[in-house]
């Protein structure tokens, strides 16, 4: 059933290792009538050399390169370069199962006013287990995400929107790109079924970014989107209040475990633990 091409877009910086697995599961699909556009981002790496590996495996494989400007630019210079008439970013690390097209393409056939189609899924690598997101509601949407970044849409629809913002420059471009591209009233759809796989890495573009660029991309989120969240922007500022709050509490507390004083103490009384322990069994 090949009702419209999807063009899979697959933006890679310091992910040679992974990308053969991720362009495995491309090649895999049952959906047949796609493209996949591998945007090499001033990656250091040899991206470029399997890239051309794979180009010569399949003819529905496209490589760019660019200088590294961060992911957001790098899915919209891939998008432009697409003739799809869908379009499923994917990040070089990550896989999807092999009915994800088909099953996503069907919803848009049988339910053409759809806006956006993605499923569940799960994590694999150094954790392997399901991801518990919840289903998507607009209402909690706004406040936290829960769709990945590889969900299915129409380039029709991209090009209306202003696409994914260069200035999430620490993570959250998805949650971001999201925000503006769905509407309160649009139809969102989750498959029922795991057909996208999250790696998790010891190390990740996620677990690198400190706490103050979460929380600085968090307010960005804010001010990308006024028109969703000034009507909040007393509660947000309360919010950043208690943050910070909790932030200094915790110092302290740290100051205070790492403190000589502390640790003495600890080691004076750790005998009396263990006589509690043996008066407790």
């Amino acid at each position: 059933m090949d009702k419209g091409k999807v063009s899979i877009i697959v933006p890679c910086y310091k992910q040679a290792e992974f990308l053969p697995e991720t362009l495995d599961s491309v090649l895999s699909q049952t959906y047949s009538n796609w493209e996949c556009i591998i945007v090499n981002d001033g990656s250091p790496d040899n991206t470029e050399e399997i890239a051309k590996i794979y180009q010569s495996k399949d003819t529905r494989i496209k490589y760019l390169f660019k200088n590294n400007e961060g992911i957001a630019i790098a899915r919209n210079t891939g998008i432009s370069y697409s003739n799809g008439e869908f379009i499923l970013p994917l990040d070089a690390d990550d896989l999807i199962a092999p009915q994800y097209l088909e099953k996503a393409i069907e919803r848009f056939v049988l339910h053409p006013e759809t806006k956006l189609v993605y499923c569940k899924a799960d994590k694999f690598g150094t954790i392997n287990e399901p991801w518990d997101l919840e289903e998507y509601n607009y209402d909690r949407f706004i406040w936290n995400n829960c769709i990945f970044c590889t969900a299915l849409f129409r380039r029709v629809d991209f090009d209306k929107s202003e696409g994914y913002n260069p200035n999430m420059v620490d993570g959250l471009e998805d949650w971001d790109f999201w925000l503006s591209f769905i509407n309160r009233n649009d139809i969102v759809y989750r498959i029922d079924e795991v057909l996208f796989h999250y790696r998790i890495k010891d190390i990740s573009r996620s677990t690198e970014l400190s706490m103050h660029h979460n929380d600085s991309m968090l307010l960005q989120v804010c001010r990308n989107h006024p028109n969703i969240y000034n009507p909040y922007k007393e509660h947000i500022v309360l919010y950043k209040k208690r943050i910070l709050e909790l932030e200094e509490i915790n110092q302290t507390l740290k100051k205070s475990l790492n403190s000589r004083a502390y640790r003495l103490g600890k080691a004076l009384f750790k005998p009396l633990y263990s006589l509690q322990k043996v008066f407790k069994a």
